[in-house]
């Protein structure tokens, strides 16, 4: 333009065109961004930017959810140049198993939270080894500890308890478990609610426990550290019971050790002689059912069960009156019983 024609033309229209030029110098720092200026600038400032309503993430190539929509624009992006922020999880999100669970993150997250334990829950029982229990309430790395590259942390891990129990096993003390050979197998006695509350099924050994035995501690009758092989004679615990019992007295009388002739497992008191029917009289049938109290009624010397008076109870003017015509009736213990072997009136 010539110096003359410059001249003729308004200085305020100059100062336009030079502001248009200008204009369409600048070069846009966000790439192929297409949104309007105004969703992030306005007229008081280019600085700060902040972005309004009128910018909606959601119709771009990631959306924003969960935690993802609280976190600053400067988390994700970098650099200006918005078109180039990556979109997988491993670049914003340090892969803390070394690649061993592969790069889809959402198999066991979700963005509501990085640590959605219902997610990774859900995955956890598509494994070889189901959560469930105590095991539901456990952080990851309790079973999972950090380990170094190619140290593998979650993939190919022991399933077996006592990978992550071993410390438990070696403790306990009611058994003590390693010095009595106890297996590995926990879950013969534990279960995932809680590792003290066991319970072994003693229904699969040779002494199936019924009544108070099933309320007993284990070292109650193992207290000598011998489970295999532990003797299943009664006498082999109750000894003490055996050699204290006065009523009648087991030791003196040498009773025989089979306990269950006269003891259940219910209680060691009360006990039931009930062979003493079809044996020797019968106590517990008959007439003579509820009508004595103890050993000692009928078996008056402590020391010889030989020995029984029939007269504690039958007084002679009651019996004579009965026997005005048996011939050789005598008010004896030994003459009822030769004539009453059963205990009924009809004896003979």
């Amino acid at each position: 333009m010539s110096l003359a024609r410059a001249l003729t033309i308004p200085f305020a229209l100059l100062l336009i065109a030079a502001s248009a030029s200008a204009q369409q110098e600048v070069k846009n720092p966000h790439g192929a961004l297409t949104v309007s200026c105004s969703s992030c600038h306005g007229p008081e400032g280019w600085t700060p930017a902040r972005v309004t309503a009128a910018f909606d993430h959601s119709k771009t190539a990631f959306a924003l959810s969960g935690a993802h929509a609280a976190v600053s624009c400067r988390s994700c992006h970098q650099s200006l140049d918005f078109k180039s922020a990556p979109r997988d999880c491993a670049s914003c999100h340090r892969d803390v198993h070394h690649g061993e669970l592969g790069a889809d993150c959402g198999r066991c997250h979700t963005p509501r939270n990085f640590l959605d334990r219902s997610t990774m829950v859900r995955a956890h029982q598509e494994t070889r080894f189901p959560l469930n229990g105590a095991h539901l309430a456990l952080s990851c790395d309790q079973c999972h500890r950090p380990a170094a590259q190619g140290q593998f942390s979650f993939v190919n891990r022991a399933s077996e308890c006592v990978s992550c129990h071993l410390a438990a096993y070696s403790a306990t003390t009611n058994p003590t478990h390693q010095a009595s050979g106890f297996g590995t197998n926990c879950t013969q006695c534990h279960s995932t609610v809680a590792w003290p509350s066991a319970r072994f099924n003693h229904a699969g050994t040779a002494f199936r426990l019924t009544g108070a035995h099933t309320a007993l501690a284990c070292n109650q009758c193992h207290g000598d550290g011998i489970y295999a092989g532990k003797a299943t004679t009664c006498v082999s615990c109750h000894q003490g019971d055996f050699n204290g019992t006065t009523n009648p007295s087991h030791a003196s009388l040498q009773f025989s050790t089979d306990c269950v002739s006269c003891h259940g497992t219910a209680a060691w008191h009360p006990a039931q002689f009930t062979a003493h029917d079809a044996s020797y009289f019968p106590i517990y049938s008959g007439t003579h059912r509820g009508t004595w109290s103890s050993c000692a009624t009928c078996h008056t010397a402590p020391s010889d069960y030989s020995q029984f008076t029939c007269l504690s109870c039958h007084g002679q003017r009651e019996t004579a009156s009965h026997h005005g015509e048996v011939g050789g009736y005598r008010y004896d213990s030994q003459a009822c019983y030769s004539c009453h072997p059963r205990g009924g009136g009809g004896d003979r």
